[in-house]
């Protein structure tokens, strides 16, 4: 009996703490469930998935698994650490940070010096926002080809409150006296300027 004791204690210690590969990932519920193979004559299914909390991610067939087995029981385990070894970004210098889509090629890098949000040719959406503050203490540099606003733009706004529609349509209903262009001293008018495109 005691040495079916210790066969049974020894299988349940080597079972706490396993390695396997993901094949199928269930993102739907209130917890992630994995489907993966601990060893190749073995496939598990619904092991839930625990991710740090603010952290959500559905990691891609083929990745690393680590699997912590309560007791050494194996149908009461959890994943709790992953890794795509083929798109894990690598060099990064101590205390840097990434996040990172691995196969969409997009990552908010952390660095030691700056911070770079790479989009991969992807569009960047912020949604539903009341403000979006940019505090730059030199300047904001927009490299593109046409700037777009769906809504007014206001420069100078602690002390200006016109904007520049205002300030177009202002300028664009003025005119100018001409003056002494014809003999005898008359003065007229120009016409408001226009735009011609």
């Amino acid at each position: 009996m005691t040495d079916d004791y210790s066969e049974r204690h020894y299988l349940r210690t080597m079972l706490t703490v396993r390695r396997g590969r993901i094949s199928l990932v269930n993102d739907s519920g209130s917890i992630q469930k994995l489907q993966l193979a601990p060893s190749g004559l073995e496939t598990r299914d619904n092991i839930p998935r625990m991710a740090e909390y603010g952290l959500a991610s559905n990691p891609p067939a083929g990745s690393d698994a680590m699997i912590i087995n309560v007791g050494g029981d194996t149908s009461n385990g959890a994943v709790v650490g992953t890794n795509h070894q083929e798109t894990r970004p690598t060099g990064l210098k101590s205390g840097e940070t990434m996040l990172y889509n691995g196969p969409a090629g997009t990552s908010l890098y952390l660095a030691n010096g700056q911070v770079v949000l790479n989009a991969n040719g992807q569009p960047v959406n912020v949604n539903g926002a009341t403000i979006v503050m940019i505090s730059a203490s030199t300047e904001v540099i927009f490299d593109t080809p046409v700037l777009k606003c769906t809504g007014d733009i206001v420069d100078n706004y602690e002390t200006n409150s016109s904007t520049l529609k205002q300030l177009r349509a202002a300028h664009d209903g003025h005119d100018h006296e001409v003056v002494d262009v014809q003999t005898g001293g008359s003065t007229i008018t120009t016409t408001p300027p226009n735009l011609t495109v």
